[in-house]
């Protein structure tokens, strides 16, 4: 016999300042089956592209790291590259080999916690998470060693870094490097296989190419679909186009396709610090830029692919040592905005997955 039911709105969230929570998903269900999302965010009001036009082009560094705050280095190299092709000002190369092994550091340090995060949205509470949190704390260490902080590190200025890294950087780096695939092959064989994972996230939250590229989505939602995009190739910037890595992409865009596309871009990252480290020449750390950049009337964008996809600053000078506009795209903002699609006809649990797996961060979306 048929049960009469009645359609009800649920609020979820906002929890948590330093998890998905702060962020509110209005939802419809009937029974257990959504049938309508709203994604409700603004809890943060950070006001970053505002605070930037009241800071010089240097203090600016220190904003960009409360973006995305699993991957900081990211930001500053998007915003920096922003910055340097407003002012017409060229970082060294070794300046530039450091910022990618930086950049690479930071993609595995967030996909780490995408993945760790994921299972714990499955319900596997305490292993894999802890077993990321483990390996992104040697890359943290490593954040340390180069400018004292581990988080919000505004290592990079316009120009090239903060400092040159240490002698013992390098080694130290070189030894995580070559620990880091034993511990994905630990981390898949916890999870690729697993018969409750795969339960859960295959032909789950599918998206297709043709509406991600639509929405303009990037990063690993999108290369999950099929499409091979990755600003890194498509427009390299900094040594990329001198670097040999793979661009891994997904067969059908669902829930473990956006998973296993992550753990695949940690393998080619390992691969990039490898030969920059074999590359890396000797030589200043720093062009010669004044503390105060002066960045001639003008307009300029840069953008970088960011763990969550394409990062970019675009930057609008009026010649003062401040910018006179400042905007973020912001790939977490974009990424959801394909995030009612994905849910409507599932379930609750469902809906807790397939938000996870889309690894938004809210310093970036409330940006």
């Amino acid at each position: 016999m048929a049960v009469k039911t009645e359609p009800v709105t649920i609020n979820l969230g906002p929890q948590h300042p330093s998890t998905h929570g702060v962020f509110r998903l209005r939802v419809k269900f009937d029974g257990e089956v959504v049938l309508d999302v709203e994604p409700v965010f603004g809890y943060l009001h950070r006001g970053t592209e505002k605070l930037a036009e009241s800071r010089t082009y240097v203090q600016i560094v220190t904003l960009t790291d409360r973006l995305d705050y699993t991957a900081s280095m990211s930001n500053n190299l998007s915003y920096v590259l922003a910055v340097e092709k407003l002012a017409g000002i060229e970082a060294p190369e070794r300046a530039q080999y450091i910022r990618v092994i930086c950049a690479e550091l930071a993609r595995i340090s967030s996909h780490l916690m995408a993945t760790g995060f994921l299972l714990n949205d499955l319900g596997a509470f305490a292993t894999p998470l802890m077993y990321c949190f483990r390996e992104r704390e040697r890359i943290l260490d490593l954040f340390e060693m180069l400018c004292g902080a581990r988080i919000t590190v505004s290592y990079m200025r316009p120009g090239g870094v903060l400092q040159d890294p240490p002698d013992d950087f390098w080694p130290a780096l070189t030894r995580i490097n070559d620990d880091l695939p034993q511990y994905f092959d630990e981390l898949e064989s916890l999870i690729t296989g697993n018969e409750i994972v795969l339960a859960r996230t295959r032909d789950v939250g599918t998206i297709s190419a043709e509406h991600a590229i639509n929405a303009s989505i990037s990063g690993p939602i999108l290369r999950a679909t099929g499409v091979q995009w990755d600003v890194r190739r498509a427009d390299p910037y900094e040594i990329y186009d001198r670097l040999d890595f793979d661009i891994p992409i997904g067969a059908v865009g669902d829930t473990f396709d956006r998973y296993l596309v992550r753990i695949q871009e940690m393998r080619e990252s390992v691969k990039i610090i490898r030969q920059c480290i074999e590359q890396t020449p000797d030589g200043p750390y720093r062009a010669d830029a004044p503390w105060f950049i002066r960045a001639p009337e003008g307009d300029a964008y840069a953008a970088v692919e960011g763990p969550k996809g394409e990062l970019g600053f675009y930057m609008v000078s009026d010649g003062d040592i401040s910018p006179y506009r400042c905007k973020i795209r912001a790939p977490s903002f974009i990424n959801l905005t394909a995030l009612t699609d994905m849910l409507v006809g599932w379930k609750m649990g469902d809906l807790i997955t397939i938000f996870g797996s889309l690894d938004v961060v809210l310093g970036e979306v409330d940006r």
